[in-house]
């Protein structure tokens, strides 16, 4: 994999840091010299953060786009979280909730729930619809990685 690089809000004094993901030295923030630690969970993207989590991340994107009433979006649930801590540092995995973002659902043609995009460099590379098992979603994910 190339050298890429993150950006970690630092959970001490909230400042931004670029992280080098090419190095396994601890990371630690620019100003206030706190240790800093790769999201180990999902982020949660909106109509408002999407260009900025999705279009502008160095990382491949895996974005869940799921309802709270979906049942199979329930199932998969503890997937995606364990995938967000296996891929930490080599992918960003993302929630967006579809009736709360019905602008970049509508984008992406979301038409049916769970459907998971993924990202490399801003673009769309592959899509999974419905719900399936974490292996088959980490196959999918491997040529991006």
């Amino acid at each position: 994999m190339k050298d890429s690089t993150q950006i970690i809000t630092c959970q001490n004094c909230g400042a931004k840091n670029r992280v080098s993901l090419g190095t396994s030295k601890q990371p630690v923030c620019g100003k206030c010299k706190e240790a800093l630690t790769l999201s180990a969970s999902p982020v949660i993207i909106t109509d408002q953060n999407f260009a900025a989590e999705v279009g502008d991340s160095s990382l491949p994107v895996l974005v869940d786009f799921w309802a709270a009433w979906c049942g199979p979006c329930r199932i998969i649930a503890p997937i995606i979280e364990n995938m967000a801590k296996e891929l930490a540092g080599n992918a960003k995995i993302g929630k967006l909730d579809v009736d709360k973002n019905p602008v970049t659902a509508g984008r992406f043609k979301v038409q049916s729930i769970p459907t998971l995009i993924i990202f490399k460099d801003g673009q769309e590379v592959d899509r999974i619809v419905g719900a399936g098992s974490k292996e088959s979603m980490l196959r999918r994910m491997q040529p991006f990685l």
